[in-house]
């Protein structure tokens, strides 16, 4: 029989590089897998349902809630979003270890839900080379990058609450590094 899975909890400010970290992770293992959230916007151009998101009537995503069918769940911009269940507990039970990429609220209602979850938090060197990064895209108005950066500055005071904690200074040791966290955890479960 196989070992449970591991889910682990993945967040970070905005800006900080938890996408390109996670490109590494998800390339570097086979039995990674990031779980794809529901929510009620509409599809963008390109965006396929059951990869990007599970795209749900805003009735559907309301009877999901009402069946407990989620780890997590908020609004947002009038739109909802959400982690189901079943197939996040459907690669658990296979082996596969599934990250959650989530906010803050929504980690605390899986650690709630889900308390063996492992919390990795990933946060920037310093708050100025944040602050660096969200304003060198070049792709935000200044309200925009102030607004991700308050969130930010709220954001990196909760770290406490993470099981974990890596400094995004290079993205190939940080990546290394919760590879790292990850080996030990399932090498102390065995």
């Amino acid at each position: 029989m196989k070992n449970k899975g591991l889910l682990i909890v993945y967040a970070g400010a905005s800006g900080v590089g938890k996408g390109t970290i996670m490109k590494k992770l998800l390339a570097s293992d086979s039995n990674f897998r990031l779980s794809v959230s529901a929510t009620t916007r509409a599809p963008r151009e390109g965006e396929v349902d059951g990869r990007e998101y599970y795209f749900v009537s805003h009735e559907r995503f309301d009877e999901l809630i009402a069946e407990d069918g989620f780890l997590e769940h908020a609004e947002y911009v009038g739109n909802k979003y959400g982690t189901p269940k079943a197939p996040v507990f459907k690669m658990l039970d296979e082996g596969l270890d599934v990250f959650l990429e989530i906010e803050l609220k929504g980690f605390l209602q899986v650690k709630e839900e889900y308390p063996e979850c492992v919390s990795i938090f990933i946060i920037p060197p310093s708050f100025d080379e944040l602050k660096a990064r969200l304003t060198g895209r070049g792709t935000e108005s200044d309200e925009v990058i102030a607004a991700r950066l308050q969130t930010a500055e709220q954001e990196l005071s909760n770290q406490s609450l993470f099981d974990y904690v890596v400094v995004n200074d290079d993205v190939d040791r940080a990546a290394n590094e919760v590879l790292s966290i990850i080996s030990d955890i399932k090498n102390n479960k065995e």
